[in-house]
C-alpha cells in the first residue's frame, strides 16, 4: 500500500510540473506573440521639387533686412508619405539647416545674395524607410547684385569616394552652373594632399586628364570663374586607385 501511495504522489507532482490543469493563462504552444513589423507600412516615395528652381536666381520671398529674407520652399506631395524633412545648405559657408513639415511647403529664413542647395526627405509612420529628392541649387537674390558668382562645381567622374581599378590616366569630369550663364573657365587642383595645391591648368571644358599611380588616394577641386571675375570653389573630392 505504501508503494502505491508513493507512486500516486509522484504522478501528481509530475502532472503539476508539466502544466496540467489549464488556468486559461497559457497559449497554444506557439511561444510569445510577435510584435508589429516596424516596416509593415509601405515605403515613402521621393518628393518632386517645385520652388526655388534649380540653378536659377530666387527673386521671390519676403525681405526681412538688407542681409536676410524669408523663402517659401515648395514640392509635390509624395506617395506613402506622412511628413517631410527639408534641408537647406549655404554653399558659401557649407552650413545647413533642417526643418520638418507636415505639408508640401516650408518657409525658411536665408541670407540674401548667397548660393544654396536644398532637398527634401520623405518620411512615413510605421516604417524606418525614407526617400530623398534630387538636390537643387539656387541663388537667393541680394541687394544690388548684378552678376552672380558660379555655383560650386559638382564631381561627375570619378564619383566621390569611388575606388578605381589600376590605371595610369584618369579623366576628371565635373558639372558647373551659373545663374548668368557666363562661366569662362575652370581651374583644377589635383594631388595626394587632402587640400590639393597643384594646378593642372585652366580649361573652358568640363573635363581634364590627370596622371595617377596604383595604391594611392587622390584629391581634387575645381575653381569656376565667370566673365566678371567672380569665382567659386567646389568641395574637395576624393577617389582611390587600386
Amino acid at each position: 500500500m505504501k508503494n502505491r501511495h508513493l507512486v500516486a504522489v509522484l504522478i501528481a507532482i509530475l502532472f503539476a510540473s508539466c502544466g496540467g490543469g489549464d488556468d486559461g493563462g497559457g497559449d497554444d504552444g506557439g511561444g510569445s506573440t510577435p510584435g508589429p513589423d516596424p516596416d509593415s507600412a509601405p515605403a515613402p516615395l521621393a518628393a518632386v521639387l517645385i520652388f526655388p528652381d534649380n540653378n536659377l536666381e530666387c527673386n521671390e520671398g519676403s525681405i526681412l533686412s538688407e542681409s536676410q529674407s524669408n523663402v517659401t520652399f515648395e514640392w509635390n506631395a509624395a506617395q506613402n508619405t506622412d511628413s517631410y524633412e527639408v534641408t537647406v545648405v549655404n554653399l558659401n559657408t557649407n552650413t545647413n539647416q533642417t526643418s520638418n513639415s507636415a505639408t508640401t511647403s516650408k518657409t525658411i529664413t536665408l541670407e540674401r545674395g548667397s548660393p544654396y542647395e536644398w532637398f527634401v526627405v520623405s518620411k512615413a509612420n510605421g516604417t524606418d524607410k525614407t526617400a530623398t529628392s534630387p538636390k537643387w541649387k539656387f541663388y537667393n537674390q541680394g541687394p544690388g547684385i548684378e552678376n552672380y558668382a558660379p555655383f560650386p562645381a559638382d564631381a561627375v567622374n570619378p564619383k566621390r569616394g569611388e575606388t578605381l581599378q589600376a590605371t595610369t590616366k584618369i579623366t576628371l569630369e565635373w558639372l558647373g552652373n551659373d545663374v548668368d550663364n557666363d562661366i569662362e573657365s575652370f581651374e583644377v587642383f589635383f594631388g595626394t594632399e587632402k587640400d590639393p595645391t597643384v594646378s593642372l591648368g585652366a580649361t573652358a571644358e568640363s573635363t581634364m586628364e590627370a596622371t595617377v599611380v596604383s595604391n594611392q588616394i587622390y584629391y581634387w577641386k575645381v575653381i569656376c570663374t565667370d566673365s566678371q571675375g567672380n569665382t567659386s570653389q567646389s568641395e574637395i573630392f576624393e577617389f582611390r586607385v587600386l
